[in-house]
């Protein structure tokens, strides 16, 4: 039997040298669709994405576009339209390398409603920066109108700030199992998902504005389809201890309790969800990997990247 994947493409992965238009970012994803048609003789495949670049820009559209007859959208909005974006590119670009080598792909793109926590502390402490930079004063203002969260961002400006809080269930779970089984490749949990919480009124769900991580929502739904194998497809081919100085030391295969010790080491926001993810699946008995794109496939082979096992 096929060993069961998951792999976690980042969504600056689209954006390798900065590009920001769809036929730029399409060529890209062509180099995806292209190892995905080589990795499915061997495995299922179920792709999960990031979204930071695209929903970023969806934004910039919704808010400088906004009017009164054209209101802009809310985020938790904005993240189902980066799903549909992105999830549009790869399923075209994985069709058209199965189609180059003559044959029919399975691939399909799920728009994913990620269940979180009202109760999360993240609401009550928003640290994720979205969207455009303003000025003090125009941040200052929005903040007013808007009741936004904003924060200076690294000497480069003002930002608005959203929870990021830690993904509980995937709403469409049973679909995309039944998917898998019926040998479709699946697109889900695009951008961390789109965040919802249940209502106490017969537990409906609810669309909030926050941004989840989409390292610990790859890693969740991982665990919920059964994979053997979770994959944070980065810019890097390890996770490294003493990153940028002379003593850094790339990672290889390691145990959950070694790498632990080294958690202090990675940053908040980049690599730490990557580490953490891989932690909490392969603590489940699976397997945790971390490298890039050029190395995936020696990395499903134990031959390159962080491997973090059990």
């Amino acid at each position: 039997m096929k060993k069961r994947i998951v792999l976690a493409f980042g969504g600056n992965a689209l954006q390798k040298n900065g590009e920001v238009t769809a036929e730029a970012q399409k060529k890209i994803a062509n180099e995806v669709g292209e190892i995905i048609y080589e990795l499915s003789s061997k495995y299922e495949i179920v792709i999960a994405h990031g979204n930071g670049p695209q929903v970023g820009n969806i934004l910039i559209h919704e808010e400088t576009g906004s009017s009164e007859k054209a209101p802009a959208m809310p985020l938790e909005t904005a993240v189902a339209m980066s799903q549909g974006q992105i999830g549009y590119w790869l399923t075209q670009a994985i069709n058209n390398a199965f189609l180059a080598h003559g044959r029919q792909a399975k691939v399909a793109t799920v728009v994913s409603q990620v269940v979180v926590s009202k109760s999360d502390p993240a609401f009550k402490n928003p640290t994720k920066p979205i969207g455009q930079f303003y000025t003090e004063k125009e941040a200052k203002a929005l903040m007013r109108e808007k009741g936004w969260t904003v924060k200076e961002d690294s000497g480069r400006g003002w930002r608005r700030v959203v929870p990021s809080p830690k993904p509980i269930d995937i709403v469409e779970k049973k679909t995309i199992m039944e998917l898998i089984q019926d040998g479709v490749i699946v697109i889900a949990a695009g951008g961390g998902g789109i965040p919802v919480y249940k209502t106490k009124i017969l537990g409906r769900l609810k669309g909030v504005d926050a941004v989840i991580d989409k390292d610990y929502a790859a890693e969740k739904l991982a665990e919920l389809v059964k994979a053997d194998v979770f994959v944070s497809v980065t810019a890097v081919p390890n996770a490294c201890v003493k990153f940028g100085t002379p003593e850094q030391q790339a990672l290889g295969e390691v145990a959950v309790d070694e790498i632990r010790q080294y958690l202090p080491e990675f940053k908040a926001g980049s690599m730490l969800p990557k580490v953490e993810a891989a932690i909490n699946f392969a603590k489940k008995g699976g397997t945790g990997i971390i490298t890039d794109i050029d190395h995936l496939k020696d990395a499903l082979k134990g031959k390159a990247g962080t491997i973090v096992t059990k």
